[in-house]
């Protein structure tokens, strides 16, 4: 029996006993880092297109091996009484799982076949067989079934220089070079490395697959033969990149030409290629900003894209745009709404997008009427994960503060679709035994006089009278925001569980509050957030008496992580210890190192060879001389985008000096501590680090 069995048989015995009044009420426990490392999480939602049934992925955590395990479930939305059943299917590995445009089969990408090389499989319901729909000599990286169901496109990592043969090609030169014995790789333009990743010279392309009869797939017809970018766009793209016209004679894609400047580009924009192949037709040449995410409308006339403004700056507003198919016209949709779009959809009947953005330290779902540019919110509070309109209503996953991502039915006409939703499943039902903080959010006026948000959380157990320590949470991006929301990562409810208090404050450069408000913290990474901070833990010490501001740490990552190295020159008084975590320590290093370099060229206001002393501005390596409080730095050899000679660089400092300091190192982690037991190292060892100065607990 596998644990979720075990868990989903819990949850029904329970049931039974509630009905028949003979169950005790479980003891609740705080929720603990520990309990969220083994929590099941629930992702890649498809629903088939009656409504009836809901296709998801459970990731388990295998402590022992140290990887997660991922399985796919169906859920009867019909029949919400009945239980989700795990396919059989899993056993055998997947990725992408969703329905096809019959409801009835489910496709999905596995490396089960001969070869080893991910392919693109099909079963149905049953999820007891599998049928292996492609035999291509590559890994296929994203796919996308037609409307008619009668062809496949899948994106290939092909050399783009072996136009007119790219498939066979690029085999043979990766045979070549297995059977090279040299390790050496020269170069002639960055990306060298991205993310996680060194350049192999391979670029994501396009490729159309008819089935036929017998449902074989044919002879692949290259849909981007020879462009000089990828689609899916490296390192995170997927088939949301790419969508099939309602008739199943055209991709829309969206891509970034590369050339030798890639890593100073945002300028992705969204092409259109005959499913038969031809030469790509660029559609929006005229914006030279980011272009994204193509959606034709149901009647097929109109083709929804998210554009930003702004070229190199890639936390531009993403607005939407609609592409008149016949005339060629584009008219921006709901231009007065200030907020990014997240993601979106078109409603069944063409009138409306539904779109997911950043709300006031919230994530919602919205309606926006194509004609009136009228916007309407759907959800309440949260964080919008993903969600599907079926004919039945709206069938969602949301996630917040103190639950991680579930899956919902909400109720018929329900003005606010999370408002009475039914829970579809049993995932993580031992959680009802677990307490959180209680939590609430306030604001005050931060830089400028203006509004800026935030959120304090209690400890569980809390005792009235009782004054408790408090971590400071800096979040990263720097646009981004720590609101009520669920990670795994930096979750504010384990440290509530762990004895302290929590203030997070969405300082100016945060989303969701309004492009100027995100705007605000470029060129300005060390004034303007630092005022907010400051601002934000006085309001707080003096609205909410259980906050120690004698027993205080401040912890960040990324940009965070920058700022947790600023305050230990500039504001390094309320804390008694600090957690650097992947953070920028020497702002001109940063500036030639990482990859993305759009980024800190704007955000910094120039380049590092042409402008050096805009990174001098707020460098922490400038003032490392004033630093005294104790830290710990965290950092990852395969952070290409803060290198990790940017943590040991802080460490130095900090052993140079005499300070109280620790450097946890991760060999085979990035930006990111993905693995389970890595991640419960990062854990153990800041929680050790809190508590032996700060302690835990109300006194």
């Amino acid at each position: 029996m596998t644990r979720y069995h075990a868990l989903l048989r819990s949850a029904c015995a329970t049931a039974v006993a509630l009905v028949l009044g003979h169950t005790a009420h479980a003891q609740s426990t705080p929720f603990t880092y520990q309990d969220m490392l083994m929590l099941d999480r629930i992702s890649d939602l498809s629903v088939d297109p009656a409504g009836d049934y809901a296709l998801f992925t459970v990731r388990a955590t295998d402590m022992e091996k140290n990887k997660g395990v991922r399985s796919l479930w169906l859920k009867h939305v019909s029949v919400p009484t009945e239980p989700e059943v795990r396919l059989p299917i899993s056993d055998g590995g997947f990725a992408d799982a969703r329905f096809g445009p019959d409801g009835k089969a489910i496709y999905f990408l596995s490396a089960r076949g001969e070869g080893g090389t991910m392919q693109v499989w099909r079963t149905d319901h049953d999820g007891r067989t599998a049928e292996q729909l492609t035999r291509l000599p590559l890994d296929v990286g994203a796919y996308r079934v037609t409307p008619d169901g009668k062809g496949l496109v899948v994106a290939l990592a092909v050399f783009p220089e072996c136009k007119g043969d790219e498939i066979a090609c690029t085999v043979k030169r990766n045979a070549e070079r297995a059977k090279d014995k040299s390790t050496g790789t020269v170069y002639t333009k960055v990306f060298v490395r991205h993310w996680d990743t060194w350049a192999d010279g391979t670029r994501n392309h396009l490729f159309y697959l008819a089935l036929n009869g017998a449902d074989a797939p044919s002879l692949p017809v290259a849909l981007t033969d020879g462009y000089d970018g990828d689609c899916p766009p490296k390192p995170f793209g997927g088939a949301e990149d790419f969508s099939i016209s309602n008739d199943s004679k055209t991709v829309y894609f969206a891509a970034r030409e590369a050339g030798t400047t890639e890593p100073w580009s945002t300028n992705f924009d969204i092409y259109s290629v005959p499913i038969t192949g031809g030469t790509p037709t660029n559609l929006t040449t005229a914006n030279k900003a980011w272009d994204a995410a193509p959606r034709m409308s149901p009647d097929g006339k109109t083709l929804a894209y998210k554009a930003m403004k702004r070229p190199g700056f890639e936390a531009d507003r993403f607005e939407l745009q609609l592409h008149d198919l016949t005339t060629g016209t584009v008219t921006p949709l709901a231009t007065a709404w200030d907020r990014s779009v997240d993601d979106y959809a078109w409603s069944a009947d063409g009138k409306s997008i539904y779109a997911i953005a950043g709300d006031l330290g919230r994530t919602r779902l919205f309606r926006i009427d194509v004609k009136s540019s009228t916007v309407t919110p759907l959800s309440k509070d949260g964080h919008m994960d993903a969600f599907v309109e079926t004919p039945k209503g709206f069938v969602f996953l949301k996630s917040g503060l103190t639950s991680p991502s579930q899956l919902f039915a909400a109720k018929p006409k329900a003005t606010m679709i999370d408002e009475g939703a039914t829970n579809l499943t049993a995932v993580n039902a031992n959680l009802k035994n677990k307490e959180f903080g209680a939590y609430e959010q306030f604001n005050f006026k931060g830089w400028n006089e203006e509004t800026v948000h935030g959120f304090v959380i209690k400890p569980v157990g809390y005792v009235e009278g009782k004054k408790y320590p408090v971590a400071f949470i800096i979040h990263g991006g720097p646009q981004g925001s720590f609101g009520d929301m669920w990670t795994f990562r930096w979750n504010a409810e384990t440290y509530a569980g762990a004895g302290y208090a929590v203030v997070m404050i969405d300082f100016h450069g945060s989303t969701g509050y309004g492009q100027a408000f995100t705007d605000a913290i470029s060129t300005h990474w060390g004034d303007r957030p630092l005022e907010d901070l400051q601002k934000g833990w006085a309001y707080a010490l003096k609205t909410y008496p259980y906050l120690d501001g004698d027993r205080a740490a401040a912890l960040g990552a990324s940009y965070g992580g920058f700022m947790v190295n600023w305050i230990a020159s500039q504001w390094k008084a309320p804390w008694k210890c600090l957690v650097s975590h992947d953070g920028v320590f020497d702002a001109r290093g940063m500036g030639y190192t990482t990859e993305e370099m759009w980024f800190d060229e704007w955000d910094q206001g120039g380049s590092p060879y042409t402008e050096p002393e805009k990174y001098d501005t707020f460098n922490p390596a400038l003032h490392a001389k004033d630093w005294s409080v104790p830290m710990l730095i965290i950092h990852s050899d395969l952070d290409y985008r803060i290198p990790v000679e940017q943590g040991i660089a802080a460490f130095t400092a900090l052993q140079a000096k005499g300070i109280d300091s620790r450097l946890l190192r991760f060999p085979d982690e990035n930006h990111w501590v993905l693995k389970p037991q890595n991640s419960r190292m990062w854990h153990s060892t800041v929680f050790e680090w809190l508590d032996g100065h700060i302690g835990k607990g109300g006194k």
